[in-house]
């Protein structure tokens, strides 16, 4: 596989997760929504990201926040029309921003008709569409952990679904399925969308045997440990769909296994996906030897592969880093750093450049069945209760501090995390060395992560302190503090020492 002349444009940008029920209300209804969305795109601009990727915005009857489609080409009525995605379309092309959309090929609503037709008797045409068998398996759903499959008491067989009883797995052995499936693909393409993140990518090939798997008997989930040869064909066939429209369409795959080497092979020989997420960092705490052997087996695998990588701290599922970092906004602040001067796309999802914890969120409060609601809290964009949020109460409760982190006060705060964020992504567009350069580990104590990023002539070293305590880190040469974490220090020439829990850019210094 060859490296491209001209790097295509995702290797090179900022994806930033928008999560549409939380981000901003535009009908005054408590629930974030495609109107809200466009209007806050100048402030996604200003923030300096390249892309934006939406959780699901279909049709949905929300047992799972929207992962249980019923009409894969219509948007839910909660988010707003179908015009308004080709507004929004057309608004963030305009402001050069592209747009990813969530597909989710594993599963559907099981009001979705396909299924309302393949449960309906054992001689439907669709009933085939699905996965129906006399007797169960060992197989265990994500969100509750029980048995991967419902009884249907009206045609007397069980179905599987890796996730709730309302979703419904497909059955992409059948090629009905996948045309199908394609065909949804190409009815976004088609609007411009300018790719997908492909939800459980690795799930949606099957065992044809229905083989039990042992794992399961000590409680593990299929979807975190399905992993079939088909699932790669049928990448492939994505991918070539995909690489068929103009513009350079993307395919971020979510393949939730936890292990980099399994991982690479989802990437295929470049012919599969075009990205696949590194989930380990959404595990790891603030432990400066987990982030080291974690970067430097995403370094050596992907290199060796010569796949791209990815980087994301949080996300809809996940706690929110500066949650599991112990509260900790001066680490939340260094975390930022390192997520945005690694080799790969960085992926921001939405708070964590205003430095939100999780919510708080009570029995009485509490909606998402899995129990993620705590990063998905609405964000504050004005001090004053309800911050930006008029009409309804919002869906969930605000972060912890709401109006000190809202983005009216960071925006009127010169240290402030939202300017901090800014700041890196402009010194990051600027950079070839931080966009696209080689990542080369330096020595350093073993609570502080160090690294040199250099394309050309750029160069730029990154040294990240985990302790709580300061650290020497002797440089040859003369350098000068280009960005630091805490914002002490900027500009400044550097002194070879880190205060505790300080991030730092270094560039040489100049005169």
């Amino acid at each position: 596989m060859h490296e491209p002349s001209v790097p295509p444009w995702w290797r090179e940008s900022v994806i930033y997760q928008v999560y549409p029920r939380s981000f901003a209300d535009g009908n005054g209804d408590g629930i974030g929504d495609l109107p809200g969305l466009i209007g806050r795109l100048d402030y996604l601009q200003g923030l300096g990201v390249d892309a934006l990727w939406l959780s699901p915005i279909y049709r949905s009857p929300m047992a799972d926040a929207g992962y249980d489609i019923s009409d894969h080409r219509a948007v839910d009525p909660l988010f707003g029309r179908l015009e308004d995605v080709d507004r929004l379309l057309a608004e963030a092309h305009g402001r050069g921003l592209r747009v990813l959309l969530d597909f989710v090929p594993n599963h559907t609503s099981d009001r979705h008709p396909w299924f309302v037709e393949s449960r309906s008797s054992r001689d439907n045409p669709k009933r085939d569409w699905y996965l129906w068998r006399d007797q169960p398996n060992n197989w265990r759903a994500a969100i509750g952990g029980g048995s991967a499959w419902t009884w249907d008491e009206g045609s007397q067989q069980y179905y599987l679904h890796f996730f709730l009883p309302q979703q419904p797995d497909l059955n992409w052995h059948n090629p009905q399925v996948v045309a199908a499936m394609h065909g949804v693909l190409r009815f976004w393409l088609e609007r411009g969308v300018d790719g997908f993140r492909i939800d459980v990518a690795h799930c949606i090939g099957k065992d044809p045997r229905f083989a039990d798997d042992p794992r399961c008997l000590a409680g593990e989930v299929m979807a975190h440990i399905n992993d079939q040869p088909y699932s790669h064909e049928l990448l492939r066939g994505l991918r070539r769909l995909v690489d068929g429209y103009p513009g350079e369409r993307v395919l971020v795959g979510e393949v939730n296994i936890r292990s980099t080497e399994r991982i690479v092979e989802y990437y295929g020989a470049g012919d599969e996906l075009h990205m696949a997420f590194n989930f380990l960092p959404l595990d790891a705490p603030w432990d400066a030897v987990t982030f080291r052997l974690c970067i430097r087996e995403v370094e050596a695998l992907l290199g060796a592969a010569r796949s791209w990588p990815t980087w994301v701290l949080s996300n809809h599922d996940s706690s929110r880093h500066r949650s599991r970092y112990g509260g900790s906004l001066r680490r939340a602040r260094a975390a930022a750093v390192l997520l945005l001067t690694l080799r790969g796309t960085p992926f921001v999802y939405q708070g964590e450049e205003l430095g939100l914890e999780d919510a708080q969120v009570t029995p009485q409060t509490r909606v998402d069945p899995g129990g993620r609601d705590g990063s998905r809290a609405p964000l504050p964009w004005l001090r004053e209760p309800p911050h930006g949020w008029n009409g309804a109460r919002p869906w969930l409760p605000f972060p912890p501090d709401a109006a000190a982190l809202s983005v009216e006060a960071q925006e009127a705060s010169e240290h402030s995390t939202l300017r901090l964020y800014r700041r890196l992504l402009a010194i990051r567009r600027a950079s070839p060395a931080l966009r696209l350069g080689d990542w080369q580990e330096l020595p350093s104590h073993p609570e502080v992560l160090a690294y040199r990023r250099q394309r050309g002539g750029d160069l730029r070293i990154v040294c990240i302190n985990f302790a709580g305590r300061p650290h020497a880190f002797p440089l040859a040469g003369a350098w000068q503090v280009e960005i630091a974490s805490d914002g002490q220090g900027d500009g400044a020439s550097f002194g070879g020492a880190l205060a505790a829990e300080q991030a730092l850019i270094l560039k040489p210094r100049e005169g």
